[in-house]
């Protein structure tokens, strides 16, 4: 098939988002599938990289409503009609806004069938752009089933969002289908030499146990909260790496200074993709605080990196996270200190359960079994598409 996938974000930018889509054009590729993306350019200007098989729309930042955002306010001609001359099979929008609006007007011209995946839980995101969250909740609802019901089919990472969908009375078919990811780079163990060496570079002292949180500095990654329980256990053995960026940084910075805490967080910055599987080897626990996340593949990828992880009890952690194997889920300060010193100290805890971990992620979540599943809702889509068409005519 010819696949054409759309996306605001693209590389190099670094997002969970992103993160799905190259995995998925990596394996369909494999498969011998021709994939191109069409994103939106940082720039006014459009372009096409044919090597590359990207697409670019001439577009413009919008970051008061949300930071990094773009927005295509007309639709380039040449890119387009290149798009067109290529003649892909099928759309797989994912994003709801500027390049879901070109990938309706491609799909309506090729006659051709629109997946789309909902990677965003919009409902924790309320706070960029309603200052009311009841009606910013009532706002997303209506804005999701609206963009959905010009779709053919859904993708949903995870059951989580499946019931969210449902709650929007999406009427699409909804497949589950969590994000694969490429596990063989988070299987490569570095040496205790090796660890040693790059925690004494972010000066963590060697007595210290790391807890590691992996994404973008957001609001919405309430970083705050593990920030405030490692201040009130007041631990000086403890530290938090803090590895990524984002808008949200001088903030959580700020607060961090108010609560008088700067001795027990590090921040990474920003880390080249190739390198994080490096960055959760340094964790002795994994950590997160979120509950936006619609399937949340840094605690995948920690857990394929060999550490525990203890995050804040989610509906997207359902058969992820399993209290006393693979780590824990918490919702009180009590449950989170518990958890940690159980983890940090508790023999059980051990190679062998870490292992375990380890191959269960591998038989869930290979990249493989992510390229066979989303084949075959392409395939479904097409077929009903071509069905629904001819019997209109």
């Amino acid at each position: 098939m010819k696949i054409l996938i759309t996306t605001e974000w693209y590389t190099p930018t670094v997002n969970g988002v992103i993160t799905s889509i190259i995995n998925l054009k990596e394996i369909l590729t494999d498969m011998g599938h021709e994939v191109r993306i069409l994103t939106l350019s940082e720039k006014a200007s459009a372009h096409i990289d044919e090597e590359q098989g990207l697409y670019a729309m001439s577009s413009y930042g919008v970051g008061k409503i949300y930071p990094g955002a773009r927005v295509a306010l007309t639709m380039d001609d040449d890119v387009l009609s290149h798009i067109l001359d290529w003649n892909p099979d099928i759309v797989h929008t994912q994003c709801e806004f500027s390049t879901f609006r070109i990938a309706r007007r491609i799909s309506q011209i090729l006659t051709i069938p629109i997946v789309h995946t909902y990677h965003t839980v919009y409902e924790d995101y309320t706070h960029y752009f309603s200052p009311n969250k009841k009606w910013g909740k009532k706002a997303v609802a209506v804005f999701s089933k609206r963009v959905l019901n010009h779709s053919d089919a859904v993708i949903a990472p995870t059951n989580k969002v499946e019931s969210l969908l449902k709650g929007y009375k999406v009427n699409q078919p909804v497949h589950v289908i969590p994000t694969g990811l490429d596990l063989e780079k988070f299987n490569q163990a570095l040496t205790q030499k090796e660890i040693v060496t790059l925690r004494r570079s972010l000066s963590i002292p060697d007595d210290c146990s790391v807890l590691v949180s992996v994404g973008r500095v957001a609001k919405e990654k309430n970083l705050e909260e593990i920030i405030s329980y490692l201040k009130e256990l007041d631990d000086p053995k403890l530290r938090l790496l803090v590895v990524g960026d984002g808008p949200y940084r001088e903030t959580l910075e700020t607060f961090i200074d108010e609560i008088d805490a700067r001795a027990f967080v590090v921040f990474a910055g920003m880390v080249a993709p190739e390198n994080i599987a490096t960055y959760y080897q340094l964790g002795d626990v994994f950590v997160s605080a979120s509950t936006s996340e619609t399937q949340g593949l840094s605690y995948i990828e920690a857990l394929a990196s060999g550490v525990f992880a203890l995050c804040r009890k989610d509906d997207c952690l359902i058969d992820v996270i399993e209290d006393g194997e693979n780590g824990f889920q918490y919702t009180t300060y009590d449950e989170f200190r518990s958890s940690l010193y159980t983890l940090l100290t508790h023999a059980d805890f051990n190679t062998v359960k870490k292992q375990a971990a380890q191959n269960k992620i591998e038989e869930t979540y290979s990249i493989e079994a992510f390229g066979k599943s989303v084949e075959m809702v392409y395939l479904e889509a097409i077929r009903n598409h071509t069905h629904q068409h001819v019997f209109s005519l």
